[in-house]
């Protein structure tokens, strides 16, 4: 999944992923664990499990060391000059940065590669989403990963919440567009979870050319990994 993971990520942005372990809340450093409020242990192994994947990239970035401090709103707080977003699901942990310049905010989501209900189907499309492009049976999952993906790079920008009726998805595109007018690029893999990226252009050099090219070589990766 990490391949996969990077295979659709611009080359600005860093990506990794860790199966949560028992004892990963362990990776907490003393200010994180403090910020965070959540008691069960369940959620703190997977916020040690993201927190320890996002410290190893930010070490690459040269910021080792440093607490990924939960805000008030539930957002991690990353250090001045990065951008970065954590997710995870029951048994995965994701988390992606960047420093801020070609790529201004970014979001990420990890779900699992399996058909979204209907009901919550129901609640998360609308009819100006666009999903032709992605598999029929996934394609409601990658949507609702879409939009999380997009609230969060979104959010720390315009600082509005949104409903999942106040983003509009084209994954035929590889954009999405929200209430306000803000745009968000998106890149998914499915390999073996559904991971979708979505990121705001800081100088917009990220474009369609690029995205196609990263959906090609998640095309690739997928393909490889069937045979």
């Amino acid at each position: 999944m990490a391949e996969a993971m990077t295979a659709i990520a611009p080359k600005s942005i860093r990506v990794g992923c860790r199966l949560i372990r028992d004892g990963d809340d362990g990776h907490l450093l003393p200010g994180e664990a403090n910020s965070i409020a959540a008691r069960q242990p369940a959620m703190r192994r997977a916020s040690g499990a993201a927190r320890w994947i996002a410290h190893g990239l930010l070490a690459e970035l040269g910021a080792g060391d440093v607490a990924i401090l939960r805000a008030p709103t539930g957002a991690p707080v990353w250090p001045d000059g990065i951008t970065g977003s954590l997710a995870h699901d029951d048994d995965m942990a994701v988390a992606a940065v960047a420093p801020i310049g070609d790529i201004a905010s970014l979001g990420i989501d990890v779900e699992p590669a399996q058909p979204l209900p209907d009901d919550i189907l129901a609640l998360v499309t609308t009819p100006a989403d666009r999903t032709d492009a992605a598999d029929r049976h996934l394609a409601g999952r990658i949507l609702f990963a879409a939009k999380e993906a997009v609230y969060k790079a979104v959010y720390p920008l315009d600082r509005e919440v949104l409903g999942y009726e106040d983003i509009t998805v084209d994954l035929n595109a590889g954009q999405a567009t929200t209430k306000t007018g803000r745009k968000a690029s998106l890149a998914y893999c499915v390999a073996p979870r559904v991971v979708v990226l979505a990121f705001v252009d800081g100088d917009g050099v990220w474009g369609l050319r690029d995205y196609s090219a990263a959906l090609r070589r998640h095309e690739f990766l997928a393909e490889r990994g069937n045979r």
